[in-house]
Protein backbone atom coordinates (compact mmCIF):
# COMPACT_ATOMS: atom_id res chain seq x y z
CA UNK A 1 0.00 0.00 0.00
CA UNK A 2 1.44 3.69 -0.94
CA UNK A 3 2.58 5.80 1.68
CA UNK A 4 -0.22 8.90 1.78
CA UNK A 5 2.34 11.45 3.44
CA UNK A 6 4.79 10.34 0.19
CA UNK A 7 1.79 10.13 -2.11
CA UNK A 8 1.11 14.08 -1.14
CA UNK A 9 4.24 15.22 -1.15
CA UNK A 10 6.21 15.37 -4.94
CA UNK A 11 9.49 16.20 -3.14
CA UNK A 12 9.50 12.80 -1.48
CA UNK A 13 8.37 10.91 -3.80
CA UNK A 14 11.12 12.27 -6.39
CA UNK A 15 13.63 11.62 -3.81
CA UNK A 16 12.21 7.93 -3.36
CA UNK A 17 12.94 7.11 -6.96
CA UNK A 18 15.73 8.42 -7.12
CA UNK A 19 16.31 6.65 -4.31
CA UNK A 20 15.99 3.35 -6.45
CA UNK A 21 18.64 3.85 -8.73
CA UNK A 22 22.89 3.66 -7.37
CA UNK A 23 23.72 6.27 -5.76
CA UNK A 24 26.14 7.66 -7.85
CA UNK A 25 23.70 7.90 -10.91
CA UNK A 26 21.46 9.50 -7.70
CA UNK A 27 23.87 11.60 -7.04
CA UNK A 28 24.86 12.75 -10.72
CA UNK A 29 21.34 12.93 -11.29
CA UNK A 30 20.63 15.57 -8.27
CA UNK A 31 23.59 18.08 -9.81
CA UNK A 32 22.14 17.80 -12.64
CA UNK A 33 18.59 18.64 -11.61
CA UNK A 34 19.95 21.70 -9.75
CA UNK A 35 21.94 22.93 -12.97
CA UNK A 36 18.50 22.79 -14.80
CA UNK A 37 16.07 24.23 -12.68
CA UNK A 38 18.51 26.76 -12.14
CA UNK A 39 18.98 27.21 -15.75
CA UNK A 40 15.25 26.45 -16.90
CA UNK A 41 13.54 29.12 -14.46
CA UNK A 42 10.05 28.70 -14.25
CA UNK A 43 9.85 25.38 -15.48
CA UNK A 44 6.75 23.16 -14.96
CA UNK A 45 8.54 19.42 -13.42
CA UNK A 46 6.56 16.68 -14.76
CA UNK A 47 8.03 13.12 -13.64
CA UNK A 48 7.22 10.15 -14.90
CA UNK A 49 8.74 6.84 -13.38
CA UNK A 50 8.16 4.83 -16.05
CA UNK A 51 9.06 0.96 -17.06
CA UNK A 52 12.06 1.71 -18.75
CA UNK A 53 13.58 4.96 -16.46
CA UNK A 54 12.30 7.28 -14.71
CA UNK A 55 11.88 10.53 -16.66
CA UNK A 56 11.26 14.28 -15.42
CA UNK A 57 10.53 16.88 -18.10
CA UNK A 58 10.62 20.58 -17.97
CA UNK A 59 7.99 22.63 -19.61
CA UNK A 60 5.70 25.80 -19.58
CA UNK A 61 3.11 24.37 -18.19
CA UNK A 62 1.53 20.90 -17.44
CA UNK A 63 1.01 19.80 -20.52
CA UNK A 64 3.90 16.89 -21.76
CA UNK A 65 3.53 17.73 -25.52
CA UNK A 66 4.83 21.53 -24.86
CA UNK A 67 7.70 20.31 -22.67
CA UNK A 68 11.40 21.32 -23.78
CA UNK A 69 13.58 19.10 -21.99
CA UNK A 70 13.70 15.94 -20.15
CA UNK A 71 16.39 13.97 -17.82
CA UNK A 72 16.43 10.57 -18.30
CA UNK A 73 17.67 8.26 -15.86
CA UNK A 74 18.88 4.77 -16.67
CA UNK A 75 20.89 2.30 -14.35
CA UNK A 76 24.07 2.95 -15.98
CA UNK A 77 23.94 6.97 -16.87
CA UNK A 78 21.76 9.91 -17.32
CA UNK A 79 20.19 11.78 -20.64
CA UNK A 80 19.22 15.04 -21.91
CA UNK A 81 16.77 14.66 -24.39
CA UNK A 82 15.98 17.95 -26.65
CA UNK A 83 11.90 17.20 -26.55
CA UNK A 84 11.49 19.26 -29.74
CA UNK A 85 14.75 19.07 -31.17
CA UNK A 86 14.75 16.72 -34.20
CA UNK A 87 15.09 20.26 -36.27
CA UNK A 88 17.90 21.87 -34.24
CA UNK A 89 20.78 22.46 -36.53
CA UNK A 90 23.51 20.61 -35.49
CA UNK A 91 26.62 20.25 -37.26
CA UNK A 92 28.79 18.84 -34.83
CA UNK A 93 26.14 15.83 -34.95
CA UNK A 94 26.03 15.28 -31.06
CA UNK A 95 22.29 14.83 -30.84
CA UNK A 96 21.40 11.03 -31.10
CA UNK A 97 17.79 9.91 -32.33
CA UNK A 98 16.66 9.11 -35.40
CA UNK A 99 12.83 9.45 -34.04
CA UNK A 100 10.37 12.87 -36.13
CA UNK A 101 10.82 14.53 -32.55
CA UNK A 102 12.92 13.55 -29.95
CA UNK A 103 17.07 14.40 -29.96
CA UNK A 104 19.17 13.49 -26.77
CA UNK A 105 22.65 13.80 -25.30
CA UNK A 106 24.09 11.32 -22.46
CA UNK A 107 25.71 13.05 -19.77
CA UNK A 108 28.98 11.53 -19.16
CA UNK A 109 29.64 14.51 -16.49
CA UNK A 110 28.56 17.61 -15.30
CA UNK A 111 30.58 19.26 -18.27
CA UNK A 112 28.84 18.22 -21.12
CA UNK A 113 25.72 20.90 -19.13
CA UNK A 114 28.82 23.46 -19.60
CA UNK A 115 29.54 22.66 -23.25
CA UNK A 116 29.54 25.98 -25.01
CA UNK A 117 27.81 24.11 -28.23
CA UNK A 118 25.68 22.29 -25.60
CA UNK A 119 24.14 25.40 -24.11
CA UNK A 120 24.08 26.92 -27.91
CA UNK A 121 21.54 23.84 -28.04
CA UNK A 122 19.91 24.41 -25.65
CA UNK A 123 19.14 28.09 -25.71
CA UNK A 124 18.29 27.62 -29.44
CA UNK A 125 15.76 24.80 -27.97
CA UNK A 126 14.60 27.21 -25.81
CA UNK A 127 13.88 29.92 -28.58
CA UNK A 128 12.10 27.76 -30.57
CA UNK A 129 10.02 26.20 -28.23
CA UNK A 130 5.89 26.30 -28.78
CA UNK A 131 5.94 27.76 -25.91
CA UNK A 132 8.51 30.09 -23.97
CA UNK A 133 9.05 29.30 -20.45
CA UNK A 134 8.32 32.16 -18.17
CA UNK A 135 11.20 32.91 -15.51
CA UNK A 136 8.44 34.85 -13.41
CA UNK A 137 6.39 31.11 -12.50
CA UNK A 138 7.41 29.52 -9.43
CA UNK A 139 8.81 26.24 -9.70
CA UNK A 140 6.18 23.15 -10.03
CA UNK A 141 7.20 19.79 -9.88
CA UNK A 142 4.27 17.46 -10.44
CA UNK A 143 4.41 13.55 -10.54
CA UNK A 144 2.53 12.50 -13.73
CA UNK A 145 2.65 8.39 -13.32
CA UNK A 146 4.03 5.66 -11.74
CA UNK A 147 4.20 2.10 -13.74
CA UNK A 148 3.67 -0.75 -11.98
CA UNK A 149 6.11 -2.74 -13.57
CA UNK A 150 9.72 -1.56 -13.82
CA UNK A 151 12.37 -2.39 -15.24
CA UNK A 152 15.30 -2.48 -12.29
CA UNK A 153 16.80 0.65 -11.59
CA UNK A 154 20.17 -0.78 -10.40
CA UNK A 155 22.88 -2.29 -12.72
CA UNK A 156 22.15 -5.77 -13.10
CA UNK A 157 26.06 -7.46 -12.81
CA UNK A 158 26.88 -9.06 -16.07
CA UNK A 159 27.26 -12.76 -16.16
CA UNK A 160 30.76 -14.46 -16.15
Amino acid sequence: MANPKLAANPKRQLHSFLAKYDPAIAAFARQVLVRMRKRLRGAVEMVYDNYNGLVIGFGPNDRPSLAIFSIVLFPRWVTLCFLQGAGLPDPQRRLQGEGRVVRNIRLEDLSVLDDPYVQRLMNLALHRARVPLDPKNRRQLIIKSISAKQRPRKPVPKRK
